[in-house]
């Protein structure tokens, strides 16, 4: 691995100085600012920034419940709910106790399992489709294999471009090869379809390489090259795409769009306080999980709506700081990856929610419904928590 960063840096050296990449700048900070930095404070305080995200969304899916539940299943809702948070809990601290470097040697085989998982969403018998997605699997739960997707792509795209070495940066050997099968990956889940959960993948394994030492041309150029014709025939000849990209653009209303800027209005500086939410009984839906963060702006106010960006910001803190003191490249590749991963749906959550970006039913990690979101979120925070775990030798971060 020594060997690995070294010939990375000297392959930078020889490099046009405007061509440093992301990950050089990561290691000249470390080195400069902040070496011999321990990675256990960022890691304790990613630990009770997700803690409190967990917490909060409790909280608002119990609010949900209270008025939209009959009461003879209250009981047995709230206790799924802690299911669920207990199983994500105990997936963090598992997964921080294996950590990133144990699982490297295991990743062609992940990769191999996760295609065909997402290959057996359109198998009758052990799919379930609603409302014309072929998103999920029925066994032994109901769960979306997209989801761990964005997980095993991260460690993939980590994986390879270490492997790569000083190569990585080259167009033909390390760049091409490692976009064309982020595009096979893009393509199996925007077929679902999927389009929203196919970017989010598509973004953070790209921002994984461009950490790993892929040029920035290279990573932009190919952006541009799966999303600009992705957009272009889904606008053309995609009903559901056309359509939001319209309510997006002002050319058309929806219903939802609107519900959700008028429960956020309603709400003010404070909110109409705990379980008073009204807009939940009143036509806004999925406001437990794609909207989420109108409930927050409806029940809590911009002082909470405030609290929850603020707790993302921090959780991106933390990402960079406890990037910043891994010394091991791909520990900090995979660190870096999933926690971006995080940040960037957790963004777009929020611009849907305020108009900022085209509908689209994206969760808000750790606060909206469902249950395999929540692991997934949970098992990228604790293979981070892993690598600081890893660079202190086992210790617990």
């Amino acid at each position: 691995m020594a060997r690995v960063r070294s010939s990375t840096r000297s392959a930078a050296a020889e490099r046009n100085p405007r061509q440093l990449t992301l990950y050089t700048s990561f290691e000249a900070l470390r080195d400069g600012l902040i070496a011999g930095a321990d990675p256990r404070r960022p890691a304790r305080g990613l630990f009770y920034v997700v803690l409190a995200l967990i917490g909060l969304g409790f909280l608002l899916q119990v609010s949900h419940l209270a008025t939209t539940a009959p009461p003879s299943e209250l009981g047995a809702q709230i206790t799924k709910l802690c299911g669920y948070r207990l199983l994500a809990l105990g997936g963090l601290l598992l997964a921080a106790r294996v950590g990133p470097r144990r699982l490297e040697p295991l990743i062609p085989a992940m990769m191999g399992v996760t295609i065909i998982l997402l290959l057996l969403v359109w198998v009758p018998g052990v799919s379930y489709a609603r409302n014309g997605s072929h998103r999920w699997l029925s066994f032994p739960i109901r769960w979306q294999p997209s989801e761990l997707a964005r997980v095993v792509a991260v460690l993939w795209a980590a994986r390879r471009c270490v492997q790569l070495g000083p190569h990585v940066s080259d167009a033909w050997r390390g760049a091409l090869p490692l976009l064309a099968f982020g595009l096979f990956l893009f393509l199996l889940i925007v077929v679902e379809p999927d389009f929203g959960g196919a970017m989010l993948l598509l973004l953070s394994y790209c921002a994984t390489m461009w950490v790993g030492g892929v040029q920035w041309k290279h990573v932009s150029g190919g952006l541009l090259l799966i999303i600009g014709p992705a957009l272009l025939l889904g606008a053309t000849f995609v009903g559901y795409i056309r359509e939001r990209l319209s309510i997006f653009l002002g050319d058309s209303t929806n219903e939802q769009v609107s519900s959700a800027f008028d429960a956020i209005a309603s709400g003010g500086w404070f909110g109409a306080g705990f379980t008073q939410g009204t807009f939940r009984t009143a036509g806004l839906q999925y406001q437990q999980s794609d909207y989420v963060f109108s409930l927050v702006g409806e029940e809590f106010g911009l002082v909470g709506m405030l609290i929850v960006v603020g707790l993302f910001g921090a959780l991106l803190v933390y990402t960079l700081r406890l990037v910043g003191s891994l010394s091991d490249r791909f520990s900090s590749l995979v660190a870096f990856g999933l926690l971006i991963t995080v940040v960037f749906q957790a963004m777009l959550h929020m611009q849907v929610v305020t108009g900022l970006a085209p509908p689209k039913g994206m969760i808000l990690p750790f606060l909206s419904e469902g249950g395999t979101a929540l692991v997934s979120s949970c098992l990228a925070v604790g293979l981070a928590l892993g690598a600081a775990r890893e660079e202190q030798g086992g210790h617990a971060p």
